[in-house]
């Protein structure tokens, strides 16, 4: 197996945003592996992490990146949704309202304010 270098990091970080948008979320996740070992800090690999892991439905695993990259930047709207989203498709409800309404809050999108059903009773 070649070398990690910082290059090689770029280029599977690349490489596995392409494989995420051709619907192969199980090798994206494979070659963010070894840049989230080598950059743990970097949040756009686990954020991308995060995504690829939902897509595959490893609900578990993307709930913890997600939760992860909101420690760290607590304003990601983005991360709410998805971890939210991530939540719905676990049947917990309860808690994807709670991040629902987190990111249309950060970010009044349509889609964001539509999810979040604050007109709705109860939550």
């Amino acid at each position: 197996m070649a070398e990690s270098t910082p290059e090689t990091h770029v280029i599977d970080f690349r490489a596995a945003e392409q494989l995420l948008a051709a619907r192969d979320p199980r090798g994206a996740v494979k070659l963010l592996d070894s840049v989230v070992a080598a950059h743990p800090e970097n949040t756009a690999a686990r954020l991308l992490r995060a995504r690829a892991f939902f897509a595959s439905a490893q609900l578990r695993a993307a709930e913890l990146e997600f939760q992860l990259v909101l420690e760290r930047e607590p304003d990601n709207a983005f991360a709410h949704f998805a971890l939210a989203r991530t939540y719905e498709r676990a049947a917990r409800p309860d808690q994807a309202v709670r991040h629902f309404r987190l990111a249309a809050a950060l970010d009044p999108k349509p889609e964001y304010l539509e999810a979040a059903r604050f007109e709705s009773d109860g939550a």
